[in-house]
């Protein structure tokens, strides 16, 4: 009987011991998880703020009422322009 209680009471320690370890390993993982879960809402926002200003800016920037060659021939014209103005600017004839 002294042997199995001494072995019971070993035993119980080792046990307490060991909730009181998952316990704190469980409470610091909880608060781990409370901060990973506040970075991610944070994130999340960043992320919905910078697609909705993706989709704000998005029409701006894709033209889709021309077509690749009239850009390319716009932009002829507007580099030929601009090589005239140099020219001017620089005084050479024109004739």
């Amino acid at each position: 009987y002294d042997t199995f209680m001494t072995d019971s009471k070993v035993d119980k320690e080792s046990k307490s011991k060991d909730i009181e370890h998952k316990t704190a390993k469980k409470q610091d993982e909880e608060q781990a998880l409370t901060v990973k879960n506040e970075d991610l809402e944070g994130t999340q926002k960043e992320l919905d703020a910078a697609l909705a200003y993706f989709d704000k800016l998005k029409p701006s920037c894709v033209d889709a009422g021309v077509s690749f060659e009239d850009r390319v021939a716009r932009r002829k014209e507007e580099v030929e322009s601009l090589q005239e103005a140099l020219r001017i600017l620089n005084g050479e004839d024109l004739a």
